[in-house]
């Protein structure tokens, strides 16, 4: 089975390259490049996004990147902005890193071999062989989300594709279907076959090109594979933030680099009664405040309930200094800022509660 020359292999590989040739994406923004630099954004930029999400993104990101010595020179704070929206910040901040990585260490020129590509920062084995096929031709087999899905279905592979055991069945099936030929094809068509007709909720059999050989479609399990992950609690989490305004900017502190939402802008976290001690020292005191309804936020692992306090405060002549990791921002500047997801959309809900509050002057506010 090694070069997918047996009759199962075969046919796999061969019907899905002709349905990817006629019924595929071809004009993908990244698909009219060999750019590997291109190819990988792409790449990154999809994992957990969807196509339709991507594509603006995409074009503004080499608008101010247009190449990765450009990326490479960035501020890892412009790379952030410019990615801001997108979530998953760890992929931006890996970016970032490894363009640095390939100008310095590879003269700017991506490895070509998948091995080489996948010890970069933020590729995994199958990122690496999705750039190596596509910048470069190369013969390797990719198993995202997607592809795991077509195959366990195709093939009637149980178990939790997150599970050790089943990754290692379905990366050993991956690799005994690739093709000899038309890599690029074959691995375009997994891709483009699992986003729109192997889905997830309502799977389109009667127009899939592998209909005939599939076995969850002979037995009537699309619903059933490729099995569900074992169901546990979602731990909760609480925390309370502060949205402070001297009635013209609102205060946000620069996470640290690592962690979560790190090298972003937030809100600053504060005990539930700590609103007061911080205004003391950040030279400011409290006029007005106001609880704001709290937003609930689902991480991979956690769900998040901020509770955000809008808080009108007087100045002090020593206002916090830019650069100390605290930065006053006005409300067309949020706009631009790189901000997690959840704290954009608390600010968005809630900035006409606080344009209420500035529009009283700090003197005339209630104590």
């Amino acid at each position: 089975m090694k070069d997918g020359t047996s009759g199962g292999e075969q046919r796999f590989s061969s019907r899905l390259i002709a349905w990817q040739d006629r019924h595929g994406r071809h004009d993908l923004p990244w698909q009219q490049s060999r750019d590997a630099y291109r190819i990988w954004l792409s790449e990154i930029m999809l994992q957990q996004t969807q196509v339709s999400t991507v594509i603006p993104y995409y074009a503004r990101f080499l608008e101010r990147f247009p190449d990765i010595e450009a990326l490479a020179a960035a501020p890892v704070e412009s790379v952030l902005e410019r990615w801001a929206g997108l979530g998953y910040y760890a992929r931006a901040r890996n970016l970032h890193r490894c363009a640095q990585i390939v100008v310095a260490e590879h003269g700017g020129s991506f490895p070509q071999d998948p091995e080489s590509i996948a010890e970069l920062p933020g590729i995994g084995r199958s990122t690496a062989a999705a750039i190596a096929a596509f910048a470069f031709g190369r013969r390797a087999a990719i198993l995202d989300g997607n592809v795991k899905r077509v195959l366990a279905r195709c093939f009637g592979i149980e178990g939790f594709p997150g599970s050790a055991p089943t990754a290692k069945t379905l990366w050993a099936l991956a690799e005994s279907l690739l093709p000899a030929q038309r890599i690029e094809a074959y691995t375009q068509g997994l891709m483009d076959l699992g986003a729109t007709l192997c889905t997830r909720g309502k799977p389109f059999c009667s127009a899939c090109p592998l209909h005939e050989m599939c076995s969850a479609r002979r037995s009537g399990r699309q619903a059933e594979l490729p099995t569900a992950k074992p169901g546990k609690t979602v731990p909760e989490r609480e925390t309370s933030v502060l949205l402070l305004t001297d009635g013209r900017r609102i205060l946000l502190e620069r996470r640290p680099p690592s962690g979560i939402w790190g090298g972003l802008l937030a809100l600053p976290e504060i005990a539930a009664d700590g609103a007061e001690a911080f205004a003391l020292r950040h030279a400011c005191r409290i006029r007005a405040t106001q609880a704001l309804a709290p937003l609930k936020h689902s991480f991979t692992h956690f769900r998040l309930t901020i509770r955000p306090l809008l808080c009108l405060a007087e100045i002090g002549t020593q206002r916090v200094a830019e650069g100390s990791g605290w930065e006053w921002l006005s409300p067309g500047e949020i706009q631009t800022a790189a901000l997690p997801t959840p704290i954009r959309k608390l600010l968005r809900l809630n900035l006409n509660a606080a344009a209420e509050t500035f529009r009283t002057p700090p003197a005339a506010a209630a104590d």
